[in-house]
């Protein structure tokens, strides 16, 4: 049996996911802190705005983790966390609570998780296209 390796999220992605968020955001007139996460789950990258709220930090490393935990767009996730849905009890089974709001992506390479952006500040809506627009830099 072999296996392919897949190149790691390295800082160099890391740092280009964080500018084209920044960007984004920036050309939509609005502050936002992002978070890069490789797949372990370590910080490779974060940009917190002086001009953004305080808890936008906190909000965009919760969203880039979920989206990692998951492999999933947190805005794919909400339903699944209303009651009678499939994760209803998942944020308070795990050691890190979860968020499930729009703005956290996982990044793939090779059809592989190698890690997550997570963006806060804005909209949930605009974090999300804001975050997806960081992922399809990488293509």
């Amino acid at each position: 049996m072999s296996t392919t390796a897949v190149a790691p999220l390295t800082i160099e992605d890391a740092e280009l996911l964080v500018a084209t968020a920044r960007r984004a955001a920036e050309d939509a007139g609005v502050t936002v802190s992002v978070t890069v996460l490789d797949a372990g789950g370590h910080l490779l990258a974060f940009r917190r705005d002086d001009r953004a709220v305080l808890i936008s930090g906190e909000t965009s490393t919760r969203k880039a983790y979920t989206a990692l935990q998951l492999n999933a767009p947190t805005a794919d996730l909400v339903d699944a966390v209303q009651p009678g849905g499939l994760f209803h009890t998942l944020p308070t089974a795990l050691d890190r609570p979860l968020l499930f709001i729009a703005g956290g992506v996982p990044v793939h390479r090779d059809g592989r998780l190698i890690g997550a952006i997570g963006v806060g500040g804005g909209a949930p809506e605009q974090d999300h296209g804001f975050a997806t627009a960081a992922v399809a830099a990488l293509a």
